[in-house]
């Protein structure tokens, strides 16, 4: 890469500007620029390095001031390959402003919906889901799944950012062609069904208390169900609202309400 052989920065310098993109990236956001003051303060050192002369860092920092708002870690790539852009404009290639500015806004949202499927809507969801589980029977351990968690995201961007930097504009493509994407996805979602069948069999309770007499002896149907199938009650309740929810669209109110009614119904007619 012809970034690499013009090199200026260091990886210290790159993991620096990431650091400071992390603890930055949602302190600055308002309705008129979002993230834009966070990314403008991660770049400034680095940009000092890059442009000695003070009018081409005045414009390299307005070219990072404009709107900009987008999913911190997956962001991390956008950031990382700019960065490396902006190098090779320091060192007198030919990279438009133009190209820098659009390359960021026209990234931005696509990764931001990456980022939040995948961070936020499966990987954050399951971490929790386990914390909980832990968290609601006493175990102090349920705190620490955030706590990896957020360990595992920090490195997730580290990589991502010296990742976008290595690669330059090419990095963008190279992930989504390359598959990553979806192999995370496809990752994610096993594992997701794996983890709420687990936790389904763990926190949904459903038994019943119907004995049926037999002569002079009185059968419990629980234990007759639990020799045919342990705990088939709670996964026909989760397979009735999962059938609920895709077959007939119902919203989460409106299963709360018939769990509801079918609890009170099924304890006055002592079912359960």
């Amino acid at each position: 890469m012809e970034n690499q052989k013009t090199s200026v920065l260091t990886k210290k310098d790159v993991t620096k500007t990431y650091l400071r993109w992390w603890w930055t990236a949602e302190l600055s956001n308002s309705f008129e620029r979002m993230q834009a003051l966070a990314v403008g303060a991660s770049f400034a050192p680095v940009l000092k390095k890059l442009y000695p002369d003070e009018e081409d860092l005045k414009a390299a920092l307005k070219r990072h001031l404009g709107f900009f708002n987008t999913q911190a870690i997956w962001g991390s790539l956008i950031h990382g390959s700019v960065l490396a852009m902006e190098e090779q404009k320091a060192a007198g290639e030919e990279v438009p402003d133009e190209v820098i500015v659009d390359f960021k806004t026209g990234l931005m949202g696509p990764m931001a919906g990456i980022g939040d499927a995948i961070d936020g809507g499966t990987f954050l969801a399951l971490f929790s889901a386990l914390g909980a589980s832990f968290a609601a029977e006493g175990n102090v351990i349920g705190a620490f799944f955030i706590v990896l968690w957020s360990i595992l995201n920090f490195f997730e961007g580290y990589f991502f950012f010296h990742y976008g930097y290595k690669l330059g504009r090419e990095s963008i493509s190279k992930v989504l062609r390359g598959g990553l994407v979806k192999s995370i996805i496809k990752g994610g979602s096993i594992l997701g069904m794996f983890m709420m069948g687990a936790l389904s069999a763990s926190m949904v309770k459903l038994n019943t208390v119907v004995a049926l007499n037999v002569g002079e002896k009185a059968i419990s149907l629980q234990e007759t169900l639990d020799k045919i199938a342990p705990g088939i009650l709670p996964i026909a309740l989760v397979f009735f609202v999962y059938w609920g929810m895709t077959a007939k669209k119902w919203t989460s109110s409106k299963i709360l309400w018939i769990l509801i009614g079918f609890s009170l119904l099924g304890s006055l007619l002592r079912l359960f």
